[in-house]
Order: structure tokens, then C-alpha cells, then sequence
């Protein structure tokens, strides 16, 4: 058995969980959730404490327990508090701007790069442009959009140019040395 599915959920109060025969439909105050549960895991609320069991005690049904406890437990977290990730741009010019749904970045490019935001993400950008947030209660699309916004421009390892998250640590590396 795994260790993390062992653990139970508390359900907040406010908080509803549907369990369907292979889906789990969490709504909150911020929004609502659904998702087609894994394999060989089964459900099981009592009073505001949701435990996951796996099938059978097979060694292979651990992997799909901790799994779905987690994927629970993080859909509760988002329709509760929700999720965020916080960005920044380093670069002379490098910047973002929030236009509606659309965010408009200056990346060194001949022309600006428009990057729409998913259903159910919102932005953030802070006053200089440079620092700015990707909010949402689905915690995998919060995750994927912030990775495909840093994949616009990654950062460099010489001078450390591009988008990257707010507490990443960026590898340097020494530059050419002269010749002597």
C-alpha cells in the first residue's frame, strides 16, 4: 500500500464530493472540478473524511492508490484556496502585458509573442511588467500553462534572459575566456 494513499482528505466545509463509478466531482467556493478517477482505487466518504482504497493489495494497485489520493486531494485544495505560480522575466526589454484574456510578451523577438490563457486560468502582472502570476483551481493546467509561458523564452545560462519561475535557480555558466 502507499504511503501517501494511506493518508485521508479532510472535506472542508463548503466543500461537496460526488463519487460516480469511475469519476470524482469535487465544488467549492471557487469553482468545481471533475475527473475520471484511475484504476483499481476505490472511494469512500465518511462524515468530512474521504479515504482512498486500493482494489486489491497487489504491489502494482500502489502506484494508481497514491495517485488518486493525490489528484483528490489537490482538487480539493483548488476549489478551497486555488493554486498559483509566480513568473518573472529577466531581460533588457523583456516584458508582459495582460490584454483581456490574451497576455502579450516583448521577448527580444521582431515582434511581440500573444500567448491566450486557457479556460479557468487567469493572470497577474505586476506593475514593471517583469514579475507576474498564473492563478487557477485546476492545479495540472496551472502547472502546464506556466511551463508552455516558459518555453516561449527559456532562460539562458550566460546571462540568464528569458521567462522562468519566481524561485528558480538558473545554472550559470562562464563565458568565453580570452586567449592568451
Amino acid at each position: 500500500m502507499s504511503r501517501i494513499g494511506k493518508q485521508p482528505i479532510n472535506i472542508p466545509s463548503g466543500v461537496t464530493v460526488n463519487v460516480g463509478n469511475d469519476t470524482i466531482a469535487v465544488k467549492g467556493p471557487k469553482g468545481s472540478l471533475d475527473r475520471k478517477m484511475p484504476p483499481y482505487v476505490n472511494v469512500e466518504i465518511a462524515e468530512s473524511m474521504l479515504t482512498v482504497k486500493p482494489v486489491s493489495g497487489e504491489r502494482r494497485f500502489g502506484a494508481f492508490h497514491g495517485l488518486a489520493r493525490s489528484l483528490i486531494a489537490n482538487m480539493v485544495q483548488g476549489v478551497t484556496s486555488g493554486f498559483e505560480k509566480k513568473m518573472q522575466i529577466e531581460g533588457v526589454g523583456y516584458r508582459v502585458a495582460l490584454q483581456g484574456s490574451k497576455l502579450v510578451f516583448h521577448l527580444g523577438y521582431s515582434s511581440p509573442v500573444e500567448f491566450e490563457l486557457p479556460k479557468g486560468i487567469d493572470a497577474e502582472v505586476g506593475e514593471k511588467g517583469i514579475l507576474f502570476a498564473i492563478k487557477g483551481i485546476d492545479k495540472e493546467l496551472v502547472g502546464q500553462t506556466a511551463a508552455t509561458i516558459r518555453g516561449l523564452r527559456a532562460p539562458e545560462p550566460y546571462k540568464g534572459k528569458g521567462i522562468r519561475y519566481a524561485d528558480e535557480k538558473i545554472r550559470r555558466k562562464a563565458g568565453k575566456a580570452g586567449v592568451k
